[in-house]
């Protein structure tokens, strides 16, 4: 039965290209209920950045605005905050009250790759081979008990904070790094930290007033660099409101996360102390991050924001990805705060502008207040904060195509003061089905 509902989604989607159809999504309808149905976007971007010169990146906290010390000026035609999308979700027939159903995704990078800061891009154009991640691969299934879901998902912790930001479907701050090899960052670290899709168990209560909770179980990170064992489950919550009235809408949330890992045990030949707080100890982090968006009229309004511990400065848990962000350079866990605000205003039904500002911001623990020097002698000097404002101003062609142009100024600053600044001007468009 599965072979003939394939070949019929097949058919189908033959039918509609060859016949130059503008319907934007279709559903197949299977025997015995089955049902295949799809949806995705196709975006790109040409984006524009003069980036001011920074701080040494030898001794330095690394910079999306670029990884070396030198003023950059790129022009890249790439993806925005999202790749390209193409999903594929599989309804089973409702057994005994449950509904349930198989979503599956495909998110490729539609640029060729290559680094913008490389210096050398001379092979870019005939490296046609961008990745193409599986972001989503779950199952869920949804009674009068509530919902389960299994599989790889976005994971809880600040998921509404990039869900409901107004950069999720444009660019946003674009990655000097990766201008021309990956997405760009919406708001990710200038507002918010990426949530990352990860394996989950999740259960989600049914909806009481309006009013959800979901707590997930999902795959442990690493805290910090010198993580070697993760041996708890990493948990995540959600407490969420949403109600209509008319004219408008509110939905809020609050989630949450914890996950311990242990630290790397002492050896004397490193260069760093790393039983500071004893051989085998714990990290934790730990966090906290409410907000809400509001439609009244043409008028939309939002704030979120975040705090917590071990968090570091680009996704919930940075790792060893970007050095000593989560911790210091004794194993510490820093503490971490970011907050963005934003408003909308429906000009016409095709017309939006928006603009907003965010910043991601972490605080020095006490033994790297005492003595500067020798932490950042080990670890260099970390970020103190890094923040962006964004305009845009969207247009809906059809109802399927929309075209954005966004301006960004972002801004990275040290604990030492230093700093450094880009401007950024992109010009897109997004195909919705």
């Amino acid at each position: 039965m599965m072979k003939k509902l394939s070949i019929i989604a097949v058919l189908v989607a033959l039918a509609v290209i060859m016949a130059g159809s503008a319907q934007a999504a279709f559903t197949v309808g299977g025997e015995n209920g089955w049902s295949l149905s799809t949806d995705g976007i196709v975006n790109l971007y040409s984006a524009y950045q003069t980036t001011t010169d920074g701080p040494s990146a030898t001794d330095h906290a690394f910079s999306f605005l670029g990884n070396d010390d030198t003023a950059v000026q790129k022009f890249g035609v790439r993806v925005g905050l999202l790749p390209s999308i193409l999903a594929l979700n599989v309804k089973a027939p409702v057994v005994n009250g449950i509904e349930s159903m198989v979503r599956v995704s495909f998110w490729p990078n539609l640029q060729n790759s290559g680094l913008a800061d490389s210096h050398d891009e001379s092979n870019v154009r005939f490296n046609t081979s961008p990745n193409i991640d599986n972001r989503e691969f779950y199952y869920t299934a949804k009674g009068k008990y509530g919902e389960l879901l299994v599989g790889r998902a976005l994971n809880l912790f600040q998921g509404q904070n990039i869900l409901n930001d107004i950069t999720l479907f444009t660019a946003g701050v674009v990655d000097m790094t990766t201008i021309r090899g990956g997405t760009s960052l919406g708001r990710i670290a200038y507002g918010y930290l990426y949530t990352n899709f990860g394996p989950q168990f999740r259960y989600t209560t049914p909806d009481f007033a309006g009013v959800k909770f979901a707590l997930e179980v999902g795959e442990p990170y690493q805290i910090s660099n010198m993580s070697f064992k993760q041996n708890t489950p990493r948990v995540e919550t959600e407490l969420s409101y949403a109600t209509t009235f008319k004219g408008g809408s509110v939905h809020a949330w609050l989630e949450g996360m914890w996950q311990q890992d242990v630290r790397a045990a002492f050896d004397p030949a490193a260069a760093v102390p790393y039983d500071r707080l004893g051989n085998g100890k714990t990290n934790t982090a730990l966090g906290i991050a409410p907000g809400f968006q509001a439609q009244i009229g043409p008028v939309g309004l939002g704030a979120s924001g975040y705090y917590g511990r071990g968090l570091g400065m680009f996704s919930a848990q940075d790792g060893d990805q970007l050095e000593h962000a989560s911790t210091d350079a004794y194993g510490v866990e820093r503490h971490h705060f970011g907050y963005l605000v934003q408003g909308t205003y429906n000009v016409t039904d095709a017309i939006k502008l928006a603009a907003s500002y965010g910043q991601t911001m972490e605080a020095l623990t006490d033994s790297e207040a005492a003595n500067k020097a020798a932490a950042w002698a080990i670890s260099g000097v970390p970020k103190k904060c890094q923040e962006a404002i964004i305009g845009q101003v969207n247009y809906m062609w059809t109802k399927f195509i929309q075209f954005t142009a966004e301006y960004v100024y972002a801004k990275d600053t040290w604990m030492d003061h230093a700093s450094r600044y880009s401007n950024q001007a992109m010009l897109g468009s997004v195909f919705y089905w």
